[in-house]
């Protein structure tokens, strides 16, 4: 990392060791590739349609351009989902293609998850060479929250995939300071924001800084690539965002989670400052759920978040590696020349780290431990960089020792982790346990080889690789999915259910819309079971005032919904669910069917 820690030179290798180490690379990358596919892959369609609420909407995207376009829950348009809709124009063209299905819910992500995987690796061997690249895709992959958002249909996997994207676009530009390379990140970032709005800017300030350090130009070209950047994440971001607002509201769905039928508003309120802040943040559910007895909603506030019960699991495998490392290599690289690129790297991602998970540590709104997903790339990414690095160092007995520090950490803290599920494996967190005492012992007295290296990955790898395969072998569903050995989730909404009698009647129905509930998880449970547009009533949490007891009323009046089904969830301030269901009661007669109460309004 710094000329007191380069190896011993050796003789160049000769060009046909060139050529086979080359060939080993690519077959190492390919293998990488292959095994997350497996992973990501193997017995998907198990979990069925996952999150039923974004199921629902790839289902309307199926059968919807506008639907697709906006991310609409019924292909009718009634409302969107309570994001912007990138991820569902993905998995929406998937089952336009394909045609709608399990398979086709959950197969973007999974693929997405292999490209992020890929492009991990691409963007780490430009800077830090193959072993560091190859650890860190492996590592990223292996880790419990990748392998089950990869699996799963909710927003975070196209988000992290272009995160990563504009992170090896960022690097592509400080090999040239290139102005073009910097706004294909700003590109990114931009699409990022229309797949999870302002989580996508967590990662702007670390891209920032590492080319602002390292690019190789003058201080005014770096500040000038910058604002294009800029200009290219406001553009990226911003059309969608002008579409919409410039949109006829009464030709296009409620903006879903908005308290004005604004997307921009959604991205600062609800999605924006209310997740950070609570309530104060304004719409819908703003406020936070936290508490150390809530797994799904975080945990406790505070900086050790991302150790606890809650988020511990999903991320913080190597967590204490990648900060060790950070430090480490930040300190070994403080007299490097300023186009550094190991120290470029490594403000990057460590970057990327410390101010994700300072957020995510202290954000007191609506926090799921899911969210960490974010945090995958860069931690693999620094333990990677930094441990590559100090092995290369190891005959620096600084080095040494940090490297010795990096690996009793991760072994020590993977053991905490797992004996956290005691009945699961519990020999797994013993091995772990040894393996990292041999690979300890074996630094400390100056031991080196492959084999050694080997071991290091095995006490590094170990602990997360096992929960990540336990995340995979099981089914999710529900709102909150939580990784690991379990297959029931932990805290939050349980999906909407719906009596075959009922399914059979929406079936039969011709009107534009088969039946009105309260609430999206209902609708989407019915939506799904009959194939038919369902109203949701107040959208997410039925208090959205979509659609208004007038509006209802007249779609009632021009015969385009036939029933409407009682027991969704009741409308919250301001929504329209409380007042349509006394309006319906009032004028309609109440019939049973699989023990579920709907009214005819046909």
């Amino acid at each position: 990392m710094t000329t007191t820690l380069a190896p011993t030179p050796v003789a160049p290798p000769q060009p046909r060791e060139r050529r086979d180490t080359k060939v080993l690379h690519r077959i190492a990358f390919l293998g990488l590739l292959a095994a997350t596919a497996v992973l990501y892959l193997w017995n998907l369609t198990a979990s069925g349609y996952g999150n039923e609420f974004y199921a629902a909407a790839t289902q309307a995207a199926s059968q919807s351009w506008k639907a697709l376009l906006f991310g609409s829950l019924d292909p009718g348009n009634t409302i969107t989902v309570d994001k912007p809709p990138a991820f569902l124009w993905v998995s929406g063209l998937f089952a336009k293609v394909f045609g709608f299905s399990s398979w086709t819910v959950l197969a973007p992500q999974a693929l997405e998850g292999v490209a992020a995987a890929g492009l991990l690796y691409a963007t780490v061997k430009r800077t830090s060479g193959p072993a560091a690249a190859l650890f860190a895709g492996t590592a990223f992959a292996l880790t419990p929250v990748a392998t089950l958002m990869f699996r799963f249909n909710l927003p975070d996997a196209l988000l992290v995939l272009l995160m990563v994207a504009a992170a090896y676009c960022t690097v592509r530009a400080l090999e040239k300071a290139s102005p073009l390379w910097l706004a294909l990140a700003g590109s990114a970032i931009g699409f990022a924001f229309l797949t999870k709005m302002l989580q996508a800017f967590l990662v702007l300030p670390a891209l920032a800084l590492a080319y602002l350090i390292a690019a190789p130009a003058s201080p005014l070209k770096r500040l000038l690539h910058l604002l294009g950047a800029g200009v290219a994440v406001v553009v990226s971001a911003g059309w969608f965002i002008a579409l919409v607002e410039l949109w006829p509201a009464d030709s296009r769905p409620y903006i879903g989670g908005s308290t004005n039928d604004s997307l921009w508003e959604l991205a600062i309120g609800y999605n924006g400052l209310g997740r950070i802040f609570g309530n104060s943040g304004g719409g819908p559910g703003g406020g936070g759920m936290g508490g150390s007895g809530n797994i799904g909603f975080g945990g406790e506030t505070g900086i050790g978040r991302l150790f606890g019960a809650s988020m511990g699991p999903e991320i913080s495998w190597l967590l204490p590696a990648a900060l060790i490392g950070l430090g480490a290599g930040l300190w070994f690289l403080r007299r490097a020349p300023r186009t550094d690129r190991t120290r470029a790297a490594l403000v990057l991602w460590g970057g990327w780290v410390l101010v994700s998970g300072a957020v995510f540590s202290f954000m007191s709104g609506i926090t799921h431990p899911y969210y960490t997903v974010a945090l995958a790339p860069a931690i693999a990414a620094v333990a990677g960089i930094a441990g590559s690095e100090l092995w290369r160092g190891r005959g620096h007995f600084p080095a040494r020792m940090a490297l010795t520090v990096m690996v009793a950490a991760t072994g020590v803290w993977g053991f905490i982790l797992l004996d956290r599920t005691p009945d699961w494996t519990p020999w797994l967190r013993w091995v772990l346990l040894a393996v990292t005492a041999i690979a300890v012992l074996a630094l400390v007295f100056g031991l080196h080889g492959r084999r050694l290296a080997g071991v290091l990955v095995v006490a590094a790898l170990l602990g997360t690789s096992g929960y990540a395969v336990a995340t995979a072998s099981v089914t999710h569903s529900g709102s909150i999915p939580l990784s690991g050995p379990r297959s029931q989730q932990g805290g939050g909404m349980r999906e909407g259910t719906s009596s075959t009698e009922v399914v059979q009647l929406l079936k039969a129905t011709g009107t534009e819309w088969a039946a009105a509930t309260t609430g999206a998880q209902s609708a989407a449970s019915l939506q799904l079971a009959s194939g038919r547009p369902v109203i949701a009533i107040g959208g997410w949490n039925g208090g959205d005032p979509a659609p208004t007891l007038d509006e209802f009323k007249a779609l009632v009046a021009a015969g385009k919904v036939r029933y409407y089904v009682e027991g969704g969830r009741g409308g919250g301030p301001g929504g329209g669910g409380s007042d349509i269901g006394e309006w319906v009661a009032a004028n309609f007669e109440a019939t049973t069917a699989g023990g579920q109460t709907l009214y005819d309004l046909g």
